[in-house]
């Protein structure tokens, strides 16, 4: 456990979370290992889970007709993904793939749920952080955006 909970403090999600909120989370947070290139899951499945990285990197893609798969990002050590599935009932919208071997910790939504309805404020603390998280993915996707319109490849 106490391995564990080291790793959640190095993940941005949960940065700045007091030794009591990352124990919290640690209960609730189970390990798992993938190999090199298995689908961790696949856009248009439901969504439950949360992912943290704790070693490894995991690659966030879509499949793009006529071209194949189209990387959007790779996560590595201290990132989390799949966190939008923890917020909405909507299919994921891009596939997880492992990129390089991978450990991983994953929390399902009702955990989370159960923690963030007990725990108010670590509820702040978290989607406080997850608002931060996703506010810089929207800036970094405006920027690929305005990339691509203006170089004409759009």
């Amino acid at each position: 456990m106490a391995e564990i909970h080291e790793a959640l403090a190095k993940i941005h999600l949960f940065r700045g979370l007091s030794d009591e909120g990352l124990r919290r989370i640690a209960e609730i947070a189970v390990e798992e290992s993938h190999a090199r290139n298995s689908l961790i899951f696949k856009e248009g499945d439901m969504g439950d889970k949360l992912y943290m990285i704790l070693d490894g990197k995991v690659r966030i893609s879509r499949e793009v007709a006529g071209m194949g798969e189209e990387a959007l990002t790779v996560l590595g050590p201290g990132d989390a993904f799949g966190e939008m599935s923890v917020v909405d009932d909507f299919p994921r919208s891009a596939d997880a793939r492992v990129h390089e071997k991978c450990r991983v910790l994953v929390i399902s939504r009702d955990a989370m749920e159960d923690l963030l309805f007990v725990h108010k404020d670590l509820a702040y603390e978290i989607l406080w952080n997850f608002v931060k998280i996703l506010s810089a993915r929207l800036r970094e996707t405006n920027d690929k955006m305005t990339f691509l319109s203006t170089s004409g490849k759009f």
